[in-house]
């Protein structure tokens, strides 16, 4: 975790606690510089995550107060969207939460023209194709259809991918996922869905369909993630 993401997490925290209420100014920018033992440009960082969050308000030469929410909104579902950057892995993390991952293929291929077009490489290039369902204490959450280019992705073996793929990219490559676009719908589940995802044939699935960038602008994966329905709440913060 980035020393602005840790920042971040500890403010909440103390929202969360009471620490800072409803309302309240926040330490200005030096003394939390000073209470981190970290730069300037880190505390702008975690202010920002935490106005995205949609934790705090920054108020122009006044500094940052916190937001008159409600207890559920300071610690929303796990499926916050501004969480999934992290990946599946990192949505659980610190929760007590225990993730397994099921691993249906992991293959590399050439990719489709519509792969291709979404990746933005050539139909001749080669990319990775994984398939897997993701658990949380045993019980299947989503089914992810993911590819990566191997050009972006150097080296992803199936180790990694029955872990934290995101993990791979940031510890092991020391790239930063910074950025995705989704497009969101409900369907029905397949038939081999319904094994997998354990649900009834009435159940529906909610699936998201992006494309993942990272901080250098570069485009790393093209997914299709279908969440079961009644296992995964929606929660979005909007801001102008």
């Amino acid at each position: 975790m980035l020393k602005y993401e840790m920042v971040a997490r500890d403010i909440q925290s103390k929202i969360s606690r009471g620490e800072y209420r409803p309302n309240e100014q926040l330490p200005v920018m030096s003394d939390l510089c000073e209470t981190y033992g970290v730069s300037k440009i880190t505390i702008k960082k975690a202010m920002d995550m935490l106005v995205s969050r949609g934790l705090i308000i920054k108020r122009r030469g006044s500094g940052s107060f916190v937001k008159n929410i409600a207890v559920e909104e300071i610690n929303p579902p796990l499926q916050d969207m501004s969480r999934q950057l992290a990946g599946f892995t990192g949505e659980y993390l610190d929760t007590g939460v225990e993730v397994s991952t099921i691993v249906h293929e992991f293959s590399v291929i050439q990719a489709t023209p519509k792969v291709a077009g979404r990746l933005r490489v050539r139909p001749e290039d080669f990319v990775y194709y994984i398939c897997r369902t993701r658990c949380a204490d045993g019980v299947p959450q989503e089914i992810e259809y993911t590819y990566m280019p191997i050009s972006v992705v150097p080296g992803l073996s199936y180790e990694d991918v029955q872990g934290s793929i995101y993990g791979y990219i940031e510890r092991t490559l020391g790239l930063k996922v910074y950025s995705a676009h989704r497009s969101i719908r409900a369907v029905m589940p397949t038939a081999e869905e319904l094994t997998r995802l354990k649900v009834g044939r009435d159940v529906p699935l909610l699936e998201i369909d992006q494309v993942v960038y990272l901080e250098d602008g570069r485009l790393f994966e093209y997914s299709i993630c279908r969440h079961v329905g009644d296992r995964f709440t929606f929660f979005s913060i909007s801001t102008n």
